[in-house]
C-alpha cells in the first residue's frame, strides 16, 4: 500500500511554506535553531494552519524538552494499528546473545534485523524502537511504533540508555549502536506514535520471537 500523501509546513526554517515531501521540509528544519514545523493529512489543513500561524501548533523546539509532549507518544494502546511497525528483542541470559527485530504489525513480515551479539533485552528493546524511527523518517513516514517494553520507553524519551552493561571488547559492538541511537534521538525529531503493548490484553506483540 503507497504512504498517504502528507503535507508539511514550516514556519520557521531557512525557507517558509508547505512542502510536498519530508525531504524537502528536512532540508528546511534540521538544524535550524528554533524551527517550527508540523504535518498535515491535507493541504487545506496544511494552508490553514500556515495561514493561522505556529503559535498553537507544536514545533521541534517544543518537542524535544516538554515532558508532558513526549508523553503523549507513549500511551498504552488501545486499539491496533494495522499500519504500524511492532518490534521486539530476545536475548538469552542478561547479559547474553541479544538481537532484535521489526516487523510489519498487519501481516508479520520482517522489516529489520539485528544480531545476535553480546548485550541485554533492554538493549535490544531500545535499539529496536531507534531503528524503526531512523528507518521511517528516512522514507518520510509517520508510521505507528508498538513495543511491550516500559524500559526502552523511558530511555528513548530521556534520550539516554541507562544501561549497567560493561564496556569491553566483548560488548564494544553494541555499545556503539548505543553511543549511535542517544545521538540520534539528540539530533532528530519525529512526530511518530510510539505506543505501549498491552500484552496481557493483546497476547504476544507480533514481532515477538516465540522463546519463552
Amino acid at each position: 500500500m503507497a504512504p498517504k500523501q502528507k503535507y508539511y509546513v514550516v514556519w520557521k526554517g531557512r525557507k517558509t511554506g508547505i512542502f510536498n515531501t519530508w525531504a524537502e521540509c528536512e532540508a528546511q528544519t534540521k538544524g535550524f535553531t528554533g524551527a517550527r514545523f508540523k504535518s498535515f493529512p491535507s493541504l487545506a489543513e496544511a494552508n490553514e494552519a500556515y495561514k493561522n500561524g505556529a503559535s498553537s501548533s507544536p514545533s521541534a523546539a517544543a518537542r524535544k524538552p516538554a515532558a508532558s509532549k513526549q508523553i503523549q507518544l507513549f500511551d498504552t494502546a488501545d486499539t491496533i494499528e494495522e499500519d504500524s511497525i511492532s518490534v521486539d528483542a530476545a536475548c538469552s541470559g542478561n547479559p547474553g546473545m541479544m538481537e532484535y527485530q521489526g516487523v510489519d504489525t498487519k501481516t508479520g513480515a520482517r522489516l529489520f534485523h539485528f544480531g545476535p551479539a553480546l548485550g541485554t533485552n533492554n538493549i535490544g528493546e531500545f535499539l529496536a524502537i531507534v531503528h524503526a524511527l531512523s528507518m521511517l523518517k528516512q522514507k518520510g513516514l509517520q508510521t505507528t511504533i508498538y513495543t511491550d517494553s516500559k524500559t526502552a520507553l523511558s530511555w528513548v524519551r530521556n534520550k539516554k540508555a541507562n544501561t549497567s552493561l560493561r564496556r569491553d571488547k566483548s560488548t564494544e559492538q553494541v555499545w556503539t549502536l548505543v553511543e549511535r541511537a542517544e545521538q540520534w534521538l539528540r539530533e532528530n525529531t519525529y512526530s511518530n506514535k510510539i505506543l505501549k503493548w498491552d500484552t496481557a490484553r493483546l497476547g504476544e506483540i507480533k514481532a515477538d520471537f516465540g522463546r519463552k
